[in-house]
């Protein structure tokens, strides 16, 4: 594991304004993107997806972290307005009941993964942006970030794997996780 930095360092100069600006964005979308795999870890924890969400609520809270490190290895301010803003948001989107009131449907986890999905490609553009940076700036490591671009490389197979199982129960009747057949005609008329 890596040791983060000071946030200041005498002599050395931040980054520019609009990386400082992206990495804060970034780490907002990381914020609510742990939310999210550490909740969906939570709830499948007795399902099939049990051992692929805990593995990957671990992963995407270290990249956060890797985040973190980037950010203060660049002399990049956190902006928690953007964190707490993230965090929030992410609470949230947990209110929609997607054609259910009392428990869970198999439309939550698609979405959900799909969610966890599209966060890992920005991710994945993230660091490949930061690779591009660390050419003119040698306090990012570059073995580090390509371990990390890496990395997202194999969460975005095991997501796609994870969401074909959750789509192939959603449509099929009987299929697990999601809704019973039955379970699904007393569920009322869809909502938009």
């Amino acid at each position: 594991m890596m040791a983060v930095p000071a946030l200041a360092r005498s002599g050395s100069a931040s980054a520019p304004r609009m990386l400082q600006i992206y990495l804060n964005d970034h780490l907002a979308g990381a914020t609510a993107g742990v939310g999210l795999a550490r909740r969906m870890a939570r709830e499948h924890r007795h399902s099939a997806y049990s051992g692929e969400l805990t593995r990957l609520k671990a992963e995407i809270a270290r990249d956060r972290k890797a985040l973190l490190w980037c950010m203060a290895a660049l002399d990049v301010p956190t902006r928690r307005y953007k964190i707490y803003g993230a965090w929030a948001g992410e609470r949230i989107t947990r209110l929609r009941p997607r054609g259910r009131t009392r428990r869970r449907s198999g439309l939550n986890t698609v979405l959900e993964l799909e969610a966890l999905r599209l966060g890992v490609e920005g991710k994945a553009l993230l660091w490949r942006t930061l690779l591009a940076a660390a050419v003119h700036d040698s306090r990012l490591e570059t073995g580090r970030l390509a371990e990390l671009l890496d990395a997202a490389g194999h969460q975005l197979t095991t997501l796609d794997s994870l969401h074909a199982r959750a789509v192939s129960a959603l449509v099929s009747p009987g299929g697990t996780p999601g809704p019973r057949p039955e379970a699904a005609a007393t569920a009322g008329p869809p909502t938009a």
